[in-house]
């Protein structure tokens, strides 16, 4: 989602920009997920990602950390839920941060974990 914000063209930029806000709370392992379809998926050049980078960390300057405890948490998430570990990190530092919503596409939209509920922004 939070790559979209950065792609003028795409119908989904205003939204994913919308979401993107002083107060948001944004894991590492999701500022690591963007680098990574950023540099694979779309073969964008660092000139384009750390421009990007830098003007998240204006907005949103102290993301959640990847602890012990987030990846524990994780790990019972991705066992018990059946997410790909590195979705459910995410979802374990939304949880440790107290989020009531928790932004994404790829998950599933509407389950609730533990009073986290998952919204597709785009729905």
């Amino acid at each position: 989602m939070l790559l979209y914000a950065f792609r003028p063209g795409d119908a989904r930029c205003s939204r994913a920009q919308q979401l993107i806000e002083p107060g948001a709370v944004l894991s590492v392992q999701t500022l690591n997920e963007f680098v990574s379809v950023a540099r694979g998926k779309l073969s964008l050049p660092w000139t384009a990602i750390l421009p990007a980078l830098d003007a998240i960390a204006l907005v949103i300057p102290e993301p959640r950390a990847l602890t012990q405890e987030v990846h524990r948490a994780a790990v019972e998430i991705s066992v018990n839920l059946g997410y790909h570990i590195y979705d459910a990190l995410i979802i374990a530092s939304a949880l440790e941060a107290n989020c009531a919503f928790l932004y994404s596409e790829d998950l599933q939209d509407g389950q609730v974990i533990e009073g986290l509920t998952i919204r597709n922004p785009f729905r």
